[in-house]
């Protein structure tokens, strides 16, 4: 089992038309993760909070999509969440990815997609 650190990376999905590469920021520490999307106003790309099986949007300024990923980064579920909301926990989630409201769907993360994470520090 990998052991990932914050920092920058890669998301990539096996989609209909074709894998595409999103750039994405890594939250693996407890203070990484507690701040999320806090006090931001957008993201490009996406964030990765890891571990995660649920997530809230209280405080945050912008609705978002949330994806819950298990273990071998298979979507269990994707779900957009408007601010000062409290996500119900996945079973079986070990990762959660957020990302603007919409952009899951135009990037293809749906439920049994699998996605590729990539550390920019991973060769």
């Amino acid at each position: 089992m990998r052991t990932w650190r914050d920092g920058d990376g890669t998301l990539t999905v096996d989609g209909d038309a074709g894998a595409r590469g999103v750039p994405l920021r890594i939250a693996a520490s407890y203070r990484s993760r507690t701040r999320g999307l806090l006090g931001r106003d957008g993201i490009d790309g996406a964030l990765l909070l890891t571990p995660a099986g649920s997530v809230h949007t209280f405080r945050m300024r912008f609705a978002i999509d949330v994806a819950y990923l298990d273990r071998k980064f298979t979507v269990l579920a994707v779900r957009t969440m408007k601010p000062g909301r409290l996500g119900l926990p996945r079973l079986r989630s070990r990762h959660v990815v957020e990302a603007e409201a919409g952009a899951m769907e135009r990037w293809g993360v749906r439920p049994g997609v699998r996605v590729e994470l990539r550390a920019a520090d991973a060769r």
